[in-house]
């Protein structure tokens, strides 16, 4: 055997006789006994192991009234729920008649909801006050569509404004306050409420 293998194999037996040294060690010596008190927890730890439950938020719903047919095929006032956040959307009166104005969504007009407010309204500004509301909407609200056609747009402001806020709600045209609508001379009564339009 030549002399670089005899070395080698002196290295490889002292290398194992020191790993199988080292295990008999551990198995055999007696462990010292480990009480609560000697272990000591990082306060970084602690936090780590705080599990934070996210907090489940339900969701609100508000009311808009569109129209749409029953199960006679009646002509009726549709509430449809739509979600509200107020974190995100605001006063629950402000929501509910940019939603009315905005109209019905996709899938209500496949289940036949439609809108008789004509699709050039705009809201100029709702002003909340203390003791009443100010909607103010353009023009386009009154032209157009007979009789018929306003009663139902109004009907379906004043029973939108009427469930989504606790103050009296008035109706403005153009930045003055609506006595008289469309060309067909509606009387409406002020603040809104179901009456309005009974003269």
């Amino acid at each position: 055997m030549e002399k670089n293998q005899k070395i080698l194999l002196t290295i490889l037996a002292l290398v194992m006789i020191f790993i199988l040294g080292v295990v008999a060690f551990n198995i055999f010596m007696p462990k010292p006994e480990v009480k609560p008190n000697d272990i000591e927890v990082s306060q970084r730890n602690t936090e780590e192991e705080q599990i934070q439950t996210p907090e489940v938020k339900t969701k609100e719903y508000i009311n808009i009234y569109f129209i749409g047919k029953n199960g006679s095929n009646e002509e009726i006032y549709k509430a449809v729920k739509r979600v509200y956040d107020k974190d995100v959307d605001g006063s629950k009166i402000s929501f509910a008649i940019h939603a009315l104005i905005s109209g019905p969504v996709p899938d209500e007009i496949k289940h036949g909801v439609y809108t008789e407010i004509p699709s050039g309204t705009r809201v100029i500004k709702i002003t909340e006050m203390s003791d009443r509301v100010i909607v103010n909407l353009n023009s386009e609200y009154v032209n157009g569509g007979g009789a018929d056609s306003l009663y139902k747009r109004l009907y379906q402001l004043i029973k939108t404004a009427k469930l989504n806020s606790s103050l009296p709600v008035y109706l403005y045209i153009e930045g003055q306050m609506a006595d008289v609508i469309g060309g067909e001379g509606i009387m409406l009564s002020q603040p809104l409420s179901n009456s309005s339009l009974e003269n």
